[in-house]
């Protein structure tokens, strides 16, 4: 740590949400959401001073069901304030490559071996996140009642779950309803998007509704018996074990969830093929947080130094299981890659928007997560893009699927943003992976990634067997 400490990234991130527009941002005392960010931290060439900077910032808390999926990518499958995050970073990555392949400088990259890129001495990159990561990092020890959960759902019952729909002018846009207008208002696609968009906030509305079925099937004790002791209970989370593993016990207390395995994120009616967020930052600890493409043009992977949580309900314990345990025995990786844990650390200072703080506002005595999801990154065109259900925010239902409609992060642009680095890229400075080879498709260029995709495959042998695989017939756009 050192240049930095938790309070000060977190309150460097919150500042950072509050500077950005009203669009997209959760309505006080209504709604709420989860804020994640990734920090560039600029160490100087004498180690006396440290720029702390923003690179991207996320916001968000839901994702879309299987059927919603799109073989266009054009669509957000993933919507959590992580995977936001990450992927507003990849965006910038990319830029700071194109300019420095354009030779205009970069405040990130510098040349390395032929065609490759390494960080500048000094650059690192932490991640921040306002809550406990869904999924593993969330199964933690329950102190007191009040706590809020580390992964907060909602309920079939909540008037305002439906967000950012079709309204009947035929804009998505947020609007909450009265509990008994929910049936009688909702416009035809509403209808079908109740059961492809997922509620997550990675979970925790279904984690409330855990906790309901639990007391159903384990119902409080006689009054005779009231004095029965009563044994330690732990968070849930409503991220479901993944198919073809081990499932939950479902027995009261400590014994209700599984600890260390693999899990998706919640769905509704449907399941979601979208891995927990504790599972992605596992992976990033070993595959790197670049993704497939950028790994083309450079030296090695890129890893967080460091992941800070806000204040939340949290376990050291459960952190270190879910993102640094589970990948530790893997070895054998390919040059570049590294098992690489981050160091963990929570801040004491609680995001002003989360679930619990949103509670104490509340004048209506229920809250809703937001229905939108926010994206910037420090890029020099559009740096901010506000979506719901994984298409831009306000777009109107007879734009769906066409250009206007795409998030600025979605598969197929970032796709479209890596061919414009290619294409400035001089012939001689290609990356060897990409010299004289006829790849077209978004699949094409990713399977072009050897190293990246023998790293991937060890990890899944060695740490996640039970890691759904990607469709291939919803990455053969491009």
């Amino acid at each position: 740590m050192g240049m930095w400490t938790p309070d000060e990234i977190a309150l460097l991130c919150y500042d950072h949400f509050n500077a950005l527009p009203k669009r997209g941002k959760p309505d006080p005392g209504r709604e709420w959401t989860l804020l994640a960010a990734v920090v560039e931290v600029t160490v100087s060439p004498c180690h006396s001073t440290a720029k702390k900077e923003v690179v991207s910032l996320g916001t968000g808390t839901k994702c879309i069901g299987r059927s919603a999926m799109s073989s266009k990518g054009d669509v957000l499958n993933d919507s959590h304030a992580e995977v936001i995050a990450r992927r507003g970073c990849v965006r910038y990555l990319m830029e700071q490559l194109r300019r420095a392949a354009c030779g205009e400088g970069s405040s990130v990259f510098t040349h390395a071996d032929e065609g490759s890129w390494r960080l500048l001495p000094g650059v690192s990159f932490l991640f921040f996140t306002s809550h406990t990561p869904c999924g593993d990092a969330s199964i933690i020890p329950m102190m007191t009642d009040s706590q809020s959960q580390p992964c907060p759902p909602i309920t079939r019952d909540d008037p305002s779950e439906v967000t950012n729909q079709v309204a009947e002018g035929g804009a998505l846009k947020r609007r909450n309803e009265e509990p008994g207008e929910r049936t009688k208002k909702l416009p035809r696609l509403e209808v079908e998007t109740l059961d492809k968009v997922e509620s997550g906030v990675g979970c925790a509305d279904s984690e409330r509704r855990e906790q309901r079925d639990v007391s159903m099937v384990n119902p409080l004790p006689h009054p005779a018996s009231a004095e029965a002791p009563v044994g330690p209970d732990i968070h849930r989370t409503g991220a479901k074990c993944v198919p073809g593993g081990p499932a939950d016990p479902l027995q009261p207390g400590a014994g209700y969830h599984l600890t260390g395995g693999l899990r998706v994120k919640p769905g509704r009616g449907e399941p979601t093929l979208s891995l927990s967020c504790s599972d992605k930052l596992a992976r990033w600890a070993v595959l790197g947080f670049q993704g497939a493409l950028l790994t083309h043009y450079l030296q090695g992977a890129l890893y967080f130094s460091a992941v800070v949580v806000g204040s939340c309900p949290y376990s050291s314990e459960a952190m270190h299981r879910a993102l640094v345990t589970r990948c530790s025995m893997v070895t054998g990786l390919p040059e570049g890659f590294s098992f690489r844990p981050p160091e963990l650390q929570q801040s004491s200072l609680e995001f002003p928007h989360s679930q619990a703080k949103s509670s104490h506002l509340a004048t209506q005595g229920h809250i809703s997560p937001c229905g939108a999801a926010i994206s910037w990154c420090l890029v020099q065109d559009q740096p901010l893009d506000v979506t719901a259900n994984g298409y831009k925010h306000g777009v109107t239902k007879k734009a769906l699927g066409t250009v206007k409609a795409r998030s600025l992060i979605s598969k197929v642009e970032l796709f479209h943003s890596f061919l414009a680095l290619q294409a400035a890229t001089q012939l001689l400075q290609l990356p060897p992976t990409l010299r004289g080879k006829e790849l077209q498709t978004y699949w094409d260029y990713k399977e072009a990634a050897g190293s990246y995709q023998d790293a991937w495959h060890l990890l899944r042998c060695q740490a996640f067997p039970l890691w759904p695989r990607s469709d291939r017939n919803l990455l053969m756009f491009n």
